[in-house]
């Protein structure tokens, strides 16, 4: 019988923050060294369980760092003998996925809430107000992007594609001049759906 693989969390924890610093473009550009690391080094994965955690996530609707979770659970799953082991494979599968996943999270949402704080307390700064009057049209920008692109890959035949595009004019302007709530605006293009309208 083959010996399990020991599951090291602070290893795991380590290795995994390390990669996160150094995932430029996103989680997925470090694979390569995190396959190095699981399946080569310590046997945690197979390729089989590398291969189907990037392509469980990647058919998964939500973000792709899903990945990283799923690799955290398959390496506690294995370590701990498999699905067949009860509830310690599940629990192991669980704690390994959170330390994956959280060493992955950990420095990007430490950035994110210093930069945020310093922003907070320096907001009178010249500079800063510079900085986010000089952001504002990049963000409307990418966003107007983003809703044309959906719109563009879900307009329907030319023939009621005015009512998709109508639709989307009719509530950026109301976005932009009420107080109405999103989740009304999200039921009420929910109803048009479900008539068939849009």
């Amino acid at each position: 019988m083959t010996p399990l693989p020991v599951l090291d969390l602070g290893g795991l924890f380590t290795h995994f923050l390390t990669l996160s610093l150094l995932a430029i473009g996103g989680a997925i550009t470090t694979a390569p060294d995190m396959h190095r690391y699981l399946v080569l080094q310590t046997g945690l994965l197979s390729d089989g369980d590398f291969a189907r955690a990037i392509a469980l996530a990647q058919a998964a609707p939500g973000p792709n760092i899903l990945f990283v979770a799923l690799m955290g659970w398959y390496a506690g799953v294995n370590a701990s003998g498999g699905l067949g082991a009860g509830w310690a494979a599940w629990g192991w599968g669980a704690l390994a996925m959170l330390t994956t996943l959280g060493a992955m999270l950990l420095p990007s949402s430490l950035l994110t809430y210093a930069a945020a704080r310093w922003l907070h307390t320096h907001r009178a700064h010249p500079a800063v107000r510079a900085f986010q009057l000089g952001m504002a049209p990049v963000v409307l920008g990418l966003m107007a992007a983003t809703g044309v692109l959906m719109l563009g890959a879900a307009t329907p035949p030319a023939a009621t594609a005015w009512r998709v595009w109508g639709l989307a004019a009719a509530v950026a302007v109301l976005v932009w001049r009420t107080r109405l709530h999103l989740l009304v605006l999200l039921a009420a293009g929910a109803m048009l759906g479900a008539l068939g309208w849009v």
